[in-house]
């Protein structure tokens, strides 16, 4: 699915967030805290008797507060940050969430024990500013920063300065009002007669009103416009910030969009329960690759440079090759010098002699005049000899290297298709093929303990048949050649790089084998295609070729699907 570029999580979304994470939260003792991404800090609270996770994002692009449901990886070693949050908030009670007037600031009051068993007063402000976005731990007695997620200094922003010790100021405050707070209506009536047009009224209202994004103003000015009763309309719609539907709608060119409420002019799509399980529905998929891509930097680079030094040595073979398709010139240049060698004298530079192969027509060859007519007859010969063999070594070096372009479009398929966790697996086979460095620097104790591989991903078919799926070389292999029995069905997209699928059934339905076929079409390179052909055969007609690389097989006795993968179906499949 494709997200809107004009989100929603603007002041009056943060005003319907703060309200929810207030009731389930509040008096809640902070158990656990991560960071599993540079950005995002993961609060772990214990509240009502429930664990709940609070995810604090300040991702440049999906700067967010929501608690979540998504599991998440982390670090072996946790980040200095994360070592002060731990220090300062671990068993802290959380007494009140704040939103600093309508702005996208929240304020999460705790109150904690020092090391000296004294009652402190912590707050932990997020403030939600696209590339700006910030996680800021502040001491509340002394308004004095503990410490930031991202550190800023006098030479990136005089006005704040937001490292250890320095004093907290708020974000710069705008001339706008606070639209839960507004007594008077003269203005927005003067506006809605100013601006009869929707488009403008909404961008005037923006410039007035704090909060609103630009869909959030155009719902707003859609209110505005349906009658004359510009208060009732106006309190009308930011009441229902109060008492949300959270909704994920359809908007213009095929996009997705989520709201506190259903906006107009938009397709209501689904109807979630809270603001943060819309939210986990609305990012799961592009946050997940967002992290991938930042996780996974170093392998995507690995990635590319040997496709790129591959691809420019197979560009290199084929040109050698083609110069290999002149070597009957040279045999017969030396075989011609060798019939007419009384005709040569050292010291020619080229002669012209009968071609007896093509009906005696004319043949200029070229001389060396340091050699004597025998030896120049010996240089064409040696010429085409070398060139001979020249042909054996270039179409076994072509075949290497168009080896190596699949394996590198396979790994840079998989990245594209992994979860974080996935890139562990990943990056180990790069490190075993010698292609990434091995930077973890282990113990020979450690080398000799045999790495896990994650397990492959699971889904269920509608009859309740298991399916599962490998998300990378590594899990391809261990799931085929050692987890699968030889009975059951193996999948695979035919001549495109994709995970190996296997149905743990011996005799599985048509639908089951249908449904087996979407997920080997949907986690490959030709997932956005249509009528992909999907191969299918027993697990006993896999075989590995000696010295292949990881997720490398041959196969026979197949069958081919023809399907057509959608994120829906394979969403229906999820265990």
């Amino acid at each position: 699915m494709k997200v809107s570029d004009k989100m929603s999580f603007d002041g009056s979304f943060t005003h319907s967030m703060r309200n929810e994470l207030a009731s389930i939260l509040k008096t809640g003792r902070v158990s656990k805290i991560n960071q599993p991404y540079p950005n995002e800090l993961i609060l772990t609270i214990r509240a009502k008797s429930k664990n709940q996770q609070l995810l604090l994002s300040a991702n440049p692009t999906y700067a967010r507060v929501q608690l979540t449901k998504i599991p998440y990886v982390n670090p072996s070693v946790p980040s200095n940050f994360t070592m002060i949050m731990r220090k300062h908030l671990s068993g802290a009670i959380l007494t009140n969430i704040e939103q600093l007037d309508n702005d996208r600031v929240l304020r999460f009051l705790f109150t904690s024990r020092n090391e000296l068993g004294d009652q402190t007063e912590l707050c932990l402000v997020v403030e939600i500013m696209a590339r700006h976005s910030n996680i800021i731990l502040v001491d509340q007695k002394t308004n004095k920063i503990i410490d930031a997620i991202k550190h800023v200094g006098s030479d990136v922003n005089r006005y704040r300065i937001l490292l250890p010790g320095a004093t907290y100021i708020n974000p710069p405050k705008q001339d706008v009002q606070n639209p839960f707070k507004k007594a008077s209506f003269d203005d927005i009536n003067k506006l809605i007669i100013d601006f009869p047009n929707v488009q403008v009224l909404a961008a005037n209202v923006r410039k007035n009103i704090q909060g609103l994004g630009k869909d959030t103003s155009l719902a707003l000015a859609s209110y505005l416009h349906d009658d004359n009763k510009t208060e009732t309309n106006f309190k009308k719609f930011f009441d229902q910030f109060d008492h949300p539907t959270p909704t994920l709608s359809n908007i213009a060119n095929n996009k997705i969009n989520f709201t506190a409420f259903p906006y107009p002019g938009t397709i209501k799509n689904k109807v979630y329960s809270t603001l943060s399980e819309l939210l986990d529905s609305y990012y799961a998929e592009r946050a997940q690759h967002d992290r991938v891509r930042e996780q996974g930097a170093v392998l995507i680079q690995v990635v590319k440079k040997q496709l790129k030094k591959n691809r420019t040595k197979l560009k290199r073979l084929n040109r050698d090759l083609a110069e290999t398709e002149n070597a009957d010139e040279f045999k017969i240049k030396g075989e011609i010098l060798t019939t007419y060698l009384h005709k040569i004298t050292r010291g020619m530079n080229s002669i012209e002699l009968p071609n007896y192969y093509d009906n005696n027509s004319s043949l200029a060859i070229k001389l060396s005049n340091q050699l004597s007519p025998s030896e120049n007859a010996q240089r064409y010969f040696k010429k085409y000899q070398k060139l001979k063999n020249a042909v054996k070594y270039l179409a076994e070096q072509i075949e290497l290297t168009k080896q190596e372009i699949d394996y590198f479009e396979n790994i840079q398929s998989q990245i594209e298709l992994a979860k974080p966790e996935d890139l562990v697996d990943i990056r180990f086979e790069l490190e075993q093929g010698h292609y990434l460095k091995d930077h973890e620097q282990r113990n020979k104790k450690k080398k000799a303990k045999r790495r896990k591989i994650n397990k492959p991903e699971a889904f269920t078919s509608s009859d309740g048949t298991e399916i599962l799926v490998g998300k990378n070389n590594l899990q391809n292999e261990r799931l085929t050649m050692h987890t699968a029995d030889k009975r059951e069905t193996w999948l695979h997209t035919k001549n495109i790089p994709g995970s190996h699928v296997i149905i743990r059934s011996f005799a599985p339905s048509e639908q089951t084998l249908t449904e087996a076929a979407t997920l080997a079409a949907y986690f490959s390179k030709a997932r956005d295609s249509s009528k992909v052909p999907v191969d299918y055969t027993k697990v006993k007609h896999i075989r590995k070729p000696n010295g292949a690389k990881p997720g490398f097989v041959i196969y026979d006795s197949q069958q081919t699907l023809f399907i057509t993968p959608t994120e829906e179906a394979v969403e229906k499949l999820k265990n």
